[in-house]
């Protein structure tokens, strides 16, 4: 084969970085949920952080035409919020 078979890189690896920060949100912000927050408090931690930077992996590829905006930005948004929000109880608890 003499070119690319894919129209534009659409199939570049970079395109599963916004649905993947979606995921790991998702899973992060679940523990948002007060039976859950303990079971999932690890899972807050870990999921948070790592949707957080393939977000902005994501944002930065969106920008440049690959993977869609709304899922990096979405995906970012819930890593920070299941991220900060076991941060902020345990700051505001007096044990940190």
């Amino acid at each position: 084969m003499a070119g690319s078979t894919t129209p534009g890189g659409v199939e570049s690896p970079a395109a599963l970085f916004g649905p993947t920060s979606l995921g790991l949100g998702l899973a992060a912000a679940a523990g948002l949920c007060p039976w859950l927050f303990f079971g999932l408090f690890p899972v807050m931690l870990i999921c948070g952080a790592l949707a957080f930077a393939f977000g902005l992996s994501g944002v930065y590829s969106a920008q440049r035409g690959v993977g869609r905006m709304w899922m990096a930005t979405a995906g970012t948004v819930l890593g920070v919020v299941g991220f900060a929000w076991p941060v902020v109880l345990l700051a505001g608890s007096g044990y940190y």
